[in-house]
């Protein structure tokens, strides 16, 4: 059974970190910031989700001010692994597609362009240029999409960050890493060959867990996730947000640690 009162002190335990970190930041009502406090006076699972759902403001102005100039940066790019189709949306391997919209929603990023055989966006974290991309290939070809737009805009490798589901973690589970193998994962496959074989660039994981019984893996990857997943995933967007945002002004190390340290839901249960 999920619980409730522990879901309401895990976001409230992240807006307060999210807070001390970036003091010009919130979480937004629809009309007002909600603050820490509010957080508690929920006893509605919808209430809770919905809450959860809406991004985070960008960050502070005191963030801002000490990053580096935009004209001094190349952009970054942000890549999340997917299917197209509505036969695919709201499965558990197009929960990279899902993270790039919600971050492209907190950050005003519109998606609307179709470039490089993907969804295309760009816009900026604060003053730092970002492009956000979700391939349009299919899963397997995805290489052929990310390529293209490194090769174009030149992108450095460090700065490519594939966002992407994962077995191997527990539900909702986040994981940033600076560089590995595909493990398997037919995306991240065909991205490492469009980039002549390299390894050398981040990726945020996302838990979908393992099948259940004697479930093929690919069937359950394109299950879609129950209410109660749902609520966890929510959190786990913030999170990633928050990560993100970290990432690009403050550097891998400070995001990895943030990241990688972060709780989940996983425990309530």
């Amino acid at each position: 059974m999920y619980n409730t009162s522990c879901a309401l002190s895990t976001l409230s335990s992240l807006a307060a970190a999210t807070i001390l970190r970036f003091p010009g930041c919130c979480l937004l009502s629809s009309k007002a910031p909600i603050s820490v406090a509010q957080l508690h006076c929920s006893n509605n699972i919808i209430a809770i989700r919905t809450l959860c759902r809406r991004p985070m403001t960008s960050i502070s102005t005191a963030s801002r001010a000490t990053s580096p100039e935009p004209e001094n940066l190349k952009p970054w790019l942000l890549v999340g692994l997917g299917n197209p189709g509505k036969r695919y949306s709201g499965t558990r391997h197009n929960v990279g597609f899902e993270l790039v919209d919600f971050i492209a929603e907190a950050e005003g990023i519109p998606m609307s362009s179709i470039s490089f055989k993907s969804c295309f966006g760009r816009g900026s974290i604060g003053n730092v240029p970002v492009m956000l991309a979700k391939p349009q290939t299919f899963m397997n070809a995805s290489g052929e999409s990310v390529g293209a737009i490194v090769s174009y805009y030149k992108i450095p490798l460090k700065q490519v960050v594939v966002i992407f589901d994962d077995m191997d973690l527990p539900f909702a589970k986040l994981r940033l890493l600076p560089k590995g193998g595909h493990g398997g994962h037919n995306g991240m496959r065909s991205i490492m060959t469009h980039l002549k074989g390299s390894r050398d660039f981040p990726r945020l994981r996302i838990g979908i867990g393992r099948p259940p019984g004697k479930m093929e893996a690919a069937n359950f990857v394109l299950r879609p996730f129950t209410k109660d997943e749902r609520v966890e995933l929510d959190f786990t967007f913030q999170i990633g947000l928050e990560a993100v945002r970290i990432l690009v002004h403050e550097g891998f190390d400070k995001s990895a640690t943030f990241v990688n340290s972060a709780k989940s839901l996983e425990h309530f249960s």
